[in-house]
């Protein structure tokens, strides 16, 4: 997992990092609003912990413009001093998926982080269907119009990053995070890979599915939006 921190007390940062990194997941730090949101917008997380009283902008100005301009919910828990009734009540109102309040135990919150991620997946089918195209996640495969598409395990990822985030366009630096989290590579191999998916997905068929645009990224274009459009 990838996730955002978004807290200006250093000491907390540091005891959060050193809790976490056993796990394998990647942490981003930022120590005020303005680039936390900045981050936030700009790159791929799991899930984002938020401070409330920042520097610049505060946590509560930081949730309402992520909600406003992100382009898909991003998990987002609260961790704050701020422990009254109507604090909980004006972050869950904003688009908080949790509230935790300081002083707290870091095994508290590492649950609670499991726990959201978790909750991302619950009412997620193991199949996707758009249009013609078939994903099955549990088993890894591929099928266009009935017929089984053999794709290597990076073409698979970034056709199932596609499609999860189908309509919107996925930007080349958001598909490279998702694909190479730990390890982002050039976008010559980007550009590689995403050649071998159009040779399995799109070649054998009448109408490519896997469009580019221009400067900004990858998404699907399926065949009953093309004659809308």
């Amino acid at each position: 997992m990838k996730i955002l921190i978004i807290e200006d007390n250093r000491e907390i940062a540091a005891n959060i990092a050193d809790f976490f990194s056993p796990q394998g997941w990647q942490l981003d730090f930022a120590d005020n609003g303005k680039l936390g949101l900045s981050l936030a917008l700009e790159h791929y997380y799991d899930l984002v912990i938020l401070d409330l009283m920042l520097p610049g902008l505060d946590g509560w100005q930081v949730c309402h413009e992520m909600r406003q301009q992100a382009h898909r919910h991003i998990p987002l828990l609260m961790l704050t001093a701020r422990d009254s009734l109507s604090d909980k009540v004006k972050g869950f109102e904003l688009g908080a998926d949790d509230y935790l309040t300081k002083p707290f135990a870091l095994e508290e919150l590492l649950m609670r982080v499991q726990a959201l991620t978790r909750r991302q997946d619950l009412n997620q089918p193991h199949r996707l269907i758009l249009g013609p195209l078939v994903i099955d996640k549990q088993a890894c495969q591929v099928w266009r119009d009935t017929k089984l598409i053999d794709l290597n395990p990076i073409a698979y990822k970034i056709l199932l990053v596609l499609a999860q985030a189908h309509p919107r366009v996925v930007t080349r630096s958001e598909l490279i995070e998702r694909i190479w989290p730990e390890d982002p590579t050039e976008s010559d191999a980007l550009r590689s890979h995403i050649y071998q998916l159009r040779q399995k997905l799109d070649k054998p068929f009448a109408q490519p599915l896997v469009q580019t645009l221009h400067q900004i990224g990858f998404t699907l274009a399926l065949p009953d939006e093309k004659s809308q459009s």
